[in-house]
């Protein structure tokens, strides 16, 4: 769901390794060592990521060039690029030092259940229904009442707005587009801060930014907020919502179509709703595409892809242009998950298997080769039953 990383040098494509349950995987870029395997080698078919199994690995997220697994005591690893503090480690290097190439732990924080990432910043839901942030905030996407701090590199509190010497209470969800933050709240409303130039925050502007939470509102209805929502997902300049009634909306920047709603150019401040789409469960958000995996008690399950198709990140067979549009991605039956990344995406097949499309310049498709895909191909991972997949900017993960 990020900006363009730079690429690294590649060796001969490391062999596929024995099947083993437990592992997490990565492979793709890794100049600022985000696969986590201890080396900044870019990697065309998964390696392991070190430390790390699926015993102790409870959720896995990809941002920009960094990526975060929350393990089940509640705390949070961390790896990979840390300019600007992401990583939370209490620096801010620049270099890639060993304790960057694999994760490290998260300072403190404990009683996490779930995080999320964006470019440079990450997310943090605790166990109490309140968030943390660390890394860059220039654009208030840390939350906690500033903009134009560079970096933090240890957590901060995200603030209730009416209340900012409290926290923002209540989150059952979190997510983050590139430089934005979203929160999901008990009562179905949604909260965002960060970013706000193309309209990604959802609070009826196209301008500024916001270092506090602010109000998703609804479509039509300015003094209303939007509500019975049931997931979130942030691109570079969108957002996403999955609603209870499994349709999809979505708000922020439209220049390749990534709304959905049938049109493409300009942008949103206000939520819009995705055609063609009923019956969702869930969704996902790249840099500038967007996915939804519809399902039913009659049909096999399927995914929707929108947006940029720049090189083949849409997965319906052509590569080049845009669609305003849900297409169908061809080829998928039986989806359990779907994530998407900088330039393409993933899906997780209820018969084992992982398959990819779109943008391979850097292998992050796993499927041993540089070329990309505009229909999915196989990934050639090692795990057993996977149980979490992620995209970050030209690198994936698996666990």
């Amino acid at each position: 769901m990020l900006l363009t990383a730079l690429a690294a040098w590649a060796l001969p494509a490391a062999p596929p390794a024995a099947a083993q349950v437990q592992r997490v995987e990565s492979w793709g870029a890794n100049g600022f060592g985000q696969l986590g395997d201890g080396t900044t080698y870019t990697r065309h078919t998964p390696v392991t990521v070190a430390g790390l199994t699926v015993a102790n690995a409870t959720s896995l997220v990809a941002g920009g060039t960094h990526g975060l697994a929350v393990l089940s005591n509640g705390t949070v690893k961390a790896w990979g690029a840390n300019n600007a503090g992401q990583l939370g480690d209490g620096t801010t290097s620049t270099l890639e030092t060993p304790d960057h190439l694999t994760p490290g732990t998260v300072r403190e924080l404990s009683g996490v259940t779930a995080v999320a990432a964006g470019c440079t910043h990450s997310l943090a839901l605790l166990s109490n229904g309140t968030v943390k942030a660390w890394g860059n905030n220039f654009a208030g996407q840390l939350g906690n009442g500033t903009t134009g701090s560079i970096s933090n590199s240890t957590p901060v509190t995200v603030i209730d707005p009416s209340n900012p010497s409290a926290p923002l209470s209540g989150v059952t969800a979190i997510a983050a587009g590139c430089d934005h933050s979203l929160a999901l709240l008990s009562n179905g409303t949604v909260r965002a801060w960060g970013l706000n130039d193309l309209g990604q925050l959802g609070n009826g502007s196209t301008s500024g930014m916001s270092g506090t939470p602010v109000t998703v509102i609804a479509p039509g209805n300015p003094s209303a907020p939007l509500s019975g929502v049931r997931e979130l997902d942030g691109g570079n300049s969108h957002s996403l919502a999955l609603m209870s009634n499994g349709t999809v909306r979505a708000w922020g920047s439209n220049s390749v179509g990534q709304l959905g709603n049938g049109s493409t150019g300009g942008a949103s401040g206000t939520p819009v709703t995705v055609a063609n789409v009923t019956g969702a469960r869930d969704i996902a958000a790249g840099a500038n595409h967007s996915l939804a995996l519809l399902s039913s008690l009659i049909l096999p399950s399927t995914v929707r892809a929108w947006g940029s198709n720049s090189v083949g990140q849409l997965g319906n067979g052509s590569t080049g242009g845009a669609s305003g549009t849900p297409v169908t991605v061809t080829n998928l039956t039986g989806v359990r998950d779907i994530a998407a990344g900088g330039n393409h995406s993933l899906a997780y097949l209820s018969a084992g298997t992982l398959r990819s499309w779109g943008g391979n310049n850097a292998g992050q498709l796993g499927n041993g080769s540089t070329t990309n895909s505009g229909t999915p191909v196989t990934v050639r991972t090692g795990i057993g039953t996977i149980t979490h997949i992620a995209a970050g900017d030209e690198y994936s993960l698996a666990a």
